[in-house]
């Protein structure tokens, strides 16, 4: 694996039954880089996701995340990632601060640190007068927020955020956004899907995946260029209708 990337997939492929859901991509992705894995609802960035992130196994090809084996050093990978899924992954049943000591104490952290990252969180997202009501009672931008700093807790090298702003008003959006260049910022790298083409602008690179297969990957402003379209809305537009 070379020394710079934090993931590396070749040929990767999942097959259910005779359906090829992802069809043998290759790519790779650079530390501290925010790589968007684009495509339109059912193209395949869900189903690749879950090989990378250690809870699915791929039927061919090879990959390497956070320099573990997909096949063979899943809880390995899945100790050294941050994870949050498409529907919401916290506990509405448990406050704010209950969500975050027991997320703490599965990543293997201290009370002390518990404690400490804790007050943090709750401070810099603004949940003071909140954190002891149960989250189910809290609006979606706020519950989506605190679970992208939830998955941060442990310092992993990598966070996989699948449809992160999904049913999210554009205000909210963008300051999640704001939230992922501060992670990146600090050093860990963002993989993120997402159906909003718009957001491919805020991505370094972006691989665009239509029925299964990535067909172009590049920065924005080069596959701008590639495509001669103003925006990558247009991009993904030209590619899905082949």
């Amino acid at each position: 694996m070379n020394n710079n990337n934090v993931i590396e997939a070749q040929d990767l492929t999942k097959m259910f039954g005779d359906f090829t859901a992802v069809n043998a991509i290759s790519f790779e992705v650079k530390k501290g880089e925010i790589f968007g894995f684009l495509g339109a609802n059912g193209a395949g960035k869900t189903t690749a996701m879950k090989m990378l992130i250690g809870i699915s196994k791929p039927t061919a090809g090879k990959a390497k995340v956070a320099g573990f084996d997909v096949y063979k050093q899943a809880e390995d990978i899945k100790k050294n990632i941050g994870y949050m899924s498409q529907k919401f992954a916290l506990y509405d049943d448990l406050t704010v601060k209950e969500n975050i000591t027991f997320f703490g104490g599965i990543y293997g952290l201290s009370r002390k640190r518990i404690k400490e990252k804790s007050k943090l969180l709750i401070k810099e997202l603004g949940l003071e007068e909140v954190e002891n009501q149960l989250v189910g009672s809290l609006p979606l931008g706020w519950k989506q927020k605190l679970s992208f700093s939830v998955s941060l807790l442990h310092d992993p090298k990598i966070v996989f955020l699948d449809e992160p702003t999904g049913g999210v008003d554009p205000i909210t959006r963008r300051q999640f956004w704001e939230m992922i260049y501060k992670a990146a910022s600090e050093g860990t790298t963002v993989f993120v899907t997402t159906h909003y083409m718009d957001e491919a602008e805020y991505c370094d690179r972006v691989s665009i995946m239509v029925n299964g297969k990535i067909e172009a990957l590049d920065t924005p402003k080069n596959l701008k260029q590639q495509f001669n379209v103003a925006n990558m809305n247009d991009v993904f537009l030209k590619l899905a209708r082949g």
